[in-house]
């Protein structure tokens, strides 16, 4: 039998190996796609982007409406407002997206050019991405599984970190 493949062996020698292999998968997509993200964005014209800042300018252009700070820092499920907020502010001042207020509440529109990059980034992603993975990748439903799983291993991630802040 051949050993997990893992980070830490340590992590893998309780309960559950497998779980071990999983993270460890997690650690290296996770790394791959920032980096895919980062570099699809340059090809579309938009280098010196962070992920992060890839993220929300897409989060923000989706269903082609304005989006509340409180919306995009939940749907990416990001904690710390302070990043947001500075994603935010360059992604503005390199006029991809624009703020406004609504009473107390800070709303970010995508602009012609962020939607704009946001169009070239997803002929990018078609063309460089999507076929190859349509062509010799996992088949959809696999893939939607996949995503199925991985939405509810965040949910046990979550529960298991509001615990620990409790100890």
């Amino acid at each position: 039998m051949v050993d997990p493949v893992v980070s830490s062996a340590h992590l893998a020698a309780g309960a559950s190996p497998a779980l071990s292999e999983v993270e460890y998968g997690l650690i290296l997509a996770g790394h791959a796609f920032q980096r895919w993200m980062v570099r699809c964005a340059a090809a579309a014209g938009a280098p010196g982007l962070s992920a992060t800042e890839v993220l929300i300018l897409h989060t923000v252009h989706h269903r082609g409406r304005p989006k509340r700070q409180a919306e995009i820092l939940l749907a990416l499920a990001i904690e710390d407002t302070h990043i947001a907020t500075y994603a935010i502010r360059k992604l503005e001042a390199a006029g991809l997206v624009a703020t406004s207020r609504a009473g107390k509440e800070k709303l970010v529109a995508v602009t012609e050019a962020g939607a704009a990059l946001c169009t070239r980034y997803a002929a990018v992603r078609e063309q460089l991405l999507a076929r190859s993975v349509d062509g010799s990748g996992p088949p959809a439903a696999a893939l939607s599984e996949l995503a199925a799983l991985l939405r509810t291993l965040s949910g046990h991630y979550e529960q298991a970190a509001r615990a620990a802040a409790t100890l």
